[in-house]
């Protein structure tokens, strides 16, 4: 087993479990106790999991939101597969909401330099990435700046976009479940994610595999209000299964 499908597995055993130990992995992967220390290392940069006394927590289960530098540093290829196919959705011409994110700001760099389009935007980030494109007109939502995601929030966010009707809202999530819908962290960000979606005639979902089958402290939409989940390969089947059963279209990048 390579070092990445080892930390995958533990993971995986620790969302299912609440939290792993670390003498206990060891005897399960049969790998040494200090392996399985460098593994939870990892894993906790990646910021899928908090180190506890011998073992480890996954984020979601004490509320830790990992910060936007360490989001950005893993599963960087399925990010950018995801986004290149995301890209199909991306009308000829008119407007679109790209959400504040880190697999959105991967499709924004790969907007086409040939199309006429206004971007509604959140991310001071993506706006900075889009602003000089002679073609675009980059529209950036004011409010207060969240230092975890950089995304803006709050009334100056929400007003603006009470008034706005756009073609298709790309949104990004912590959390995707049939049993909680569509969820993050911060109420003030599900606040302006909720809004984003009422603001758009199509709302597509850009959530890799590790999103699917957990849940957040706010929720900002139901599953139907998606008219697309795009994934990566490694979505577990049985969940991806489960969303489509409640309506949704889903694509594996």
């Amino acid at each position: 087993m390579y070092a990445e499908e080892r930390q995958q597995e533990i993971l995986r055993i620790a969302r299912a479990k609440g939290r792993v130990e670390v003498a206990g992995l060891a005897d399960e992967l049969n790998v040494t106790s200090e392996t399985i220390r460098r593994d939870l290392t990892m894993l906790e940069r990646a910021g899928v999991l908090r180190r506890v006394h011998g073992g480890a927590i996954p984020v979601e289960r004490i509320g830790f939101e990992p910060a936007l530098a360490a989001r950005d540093a893993v599963l960087i290829e399925e990010k950018e597969r995801i986004a290149k196919l995301a890209l199909s959705e991306v009308p000829e011409e008119g407007a679109i909401i790209l959400d504040a994110g880190t697999t959105t700001a991967r499709l924004a760099q790969l907007l086409p330099a040939d199309r006429e389009l206004t971007v509604v935007v959140n991310s001071p980030v993506i706006a900075t990435t889009l602003g000089t494109r002679p073609n675009l007109n980059v529209l950036l939502l004011g409010g207060r700046v969240r230092g975890k995601t950089l995304a803006t929030v709050d009334d100056w966010s929400l007003r603006p976009l009470a008034d706005l009707y756009v073609d298709v809202a790309f949104l990004g999530t912590n959390g995707i479940s049939v049993e909680r819908g569509l969820t993050t962290p911060d109420p003030a960000e599900a606040a302006v994610k909720r809004a984003m979606i009422r603001a758009a005639r199509r709302a597509v979902l850009l959530a890799d595999h590790t999103k699917i089958g957990n849940d957040y402290l706010a929720r900002f939409g139901e599953l139907a209000d998606l008219d697309l989940l795009v994934t990566d390969t490694r979505a577990d089947p049985d969940l991806v299964g489960d969303v489509e059963a409640a309506g949704v279209r889903v694509v594996r990048a």
